[in-house]
């Protein structure tokens, strides 16, 4: 072959240009989320949420993020009747069957004209700041305290009430790490499940916000 029709590559050295600072550890992370993602709800999981699951029967217009494969194990240890008496599940499935739809009463609201009336007749509507007319205090109760069903289930792993607060909870588990690590027991290495649970439980807790 004449050295006329030899081939010549064009490029003959070809170099990947650098990766910049940041970009390699980006790159290396294959579980980093991308913009708009968030992280599954799951003690530890890194994947992105893609499914949504109701936190208990009490909160279902409030859901945890779950990945595919946390969401699957969820709807398996999922039911809704968990803790109520036969009587207690006959009344929510009676409920339900009707549609189980709030029912108001046909009577006048207390900002009609004849609550007005009625009020202004019995001394209802008269000025009263020392309450000389005995009138009823309003009496502030407590918020009541909704928890989900991995906080209830990360609450017993640290053999916990569902009213412990945060020192509490974080008394408790520095209590139980010492316990079960084997740098902190003599090197009793039985109670490495526990401390995985307790770990587990532990991060459930920080990421609903109770420690």
């Amino acid at each position: 072959m004449s050295r006329a029709f030899q081939y010549k590559p064009k490029f003959v050295d070809i170099r990947v240009r650098p990766p910049k600072a940041g970009e390699a550890e980006a790159e290396r992370d294959v579980h980093a989320l991308k913009p708009g993602e968030r992280a599954c709800d799951h003690a530890g999981c890194r994947a992105p949420a893609t499914t949504r699951a109701p936190k208990s029967r009490e909160m279902l217009n409030e859901h945890y993020w779950f990945c595919q494969s946390h969401a699957a194990e969820y709807n398996r240890s999922w039911n809704f009747f968990a803790g109520m008496t036969d009587a207690q599940v006959q009344e929510a499935q009676a409920a339900r069957a009707h549609g189980d739809r709030p029912t108001w009463q046909f009577k006048a609201s207390r900002f009609s004209r004849e609550a007005a009336s009625i009020a202004a007749k019995s001394g209802e509507g008269m000025a009263d700041p020392l309450g000389v007319l005995g009138k009823k205090k309003r009496v502030h109760e407590a918020p009541v305290r909704h928890l989900g069903k991995l906080e209830r289930t990360a609450l017993a792993n640290l053999d916990l009430s569902e009213e412990a607060d945060s020192p509490t909870i974080r008394a408790r588990y520095t209590e139980l790490v010492k316990r079960c690590h084997p740098d902190a027991n003599g090197g009793d290495r039985s109670a490495e499940d526990r401390l995985q649970r307790v770990i587990r439980a532990y991060k459930t807790l920080q990421k609903a916000k109770l420690v």
